[in-house]
């Protein structure tokens, strides 16, 4: 049996306000925002608690990162709303989430020969002198694993904790498979 740990350490999600927020108001009433308009078209957000942060754009739309778990998110997405309510726009709707990326980091308890898996597996790239990891697209997902010798892995592309979970089962069923194969490491 392989010990595997894989933990959330951000989610990129968007939402929307169904509201036109005027940015300029914004930032001159909130402390915790940047906003240049000649180098991006977005408002910077910061949020103490959860520690996250948030893009705002005029049309309403929000991309909020730094979350580590979906309840995080949705407090940060709650927090944003309290913020724009405090310069009187009201928001009527409930803002609907839209995760576009979890990256999680952990490991699966056993070593891994890099040279070989560059070699075994399809969809790779291994350039050690560049970088001392894997990076491996899991064929049939949308996840990306950067793979190191010491089992230690970073997983990016999902955008559940089901579709993380199974992507890492994959992957770990991909790399026994190859075990079997040959006699070793992996």
């Amino acid at each position: 049996m392989v010990k595997k740990e894989l933990k959330i350490v951000n989610i990129v999600a968007s939402s929307f306000l169904d509201k036109d927020i005027p940015l300029i108001k914004l930032a001159e009433k909130l402390p915790n925002t940047e906003y240049n308009p000649e180098q991006f078209p977005g408002l910077v957000m910061r949020i103490k608690e959860p520690k996250t942060s948030a893009l705002i754009f005029g049309s309403g739309k929000i991309v909020c990162t730094g979350a580590r778990s979906m309840t995080k998110l949705r407090e940060s997405i709650k927090q944003i709303v309290k913020n724009v309510e405090k310069i009187g726009i009201k928001i009527t709707i409930q803002p609907r989430v839209k995760v576009q990326n979890m990256v999680a980091s952990g490991a699966i308890g056993m070593d891994l020969n890099l040279n070989n898996l560059a070699m075994d597996l399809d969809n790779t790239e291994y350039e050690p002198e560049q970088f001392p990891g894997l990076v491996y697209k899991l064929p049939g997902t949308r996840a990306t694993f950067l793979l190191f010798s010491n089992g230690k892995i970073v997983c990016t592309g999902t955008r559940s904790e089901p579709q993380l979970k199974e992507a890492l089962d994959k992957l770990i069923e991909n790399l026994l498979e190859l075990k079997k194969g040959k006699e070793g490491t992996v």
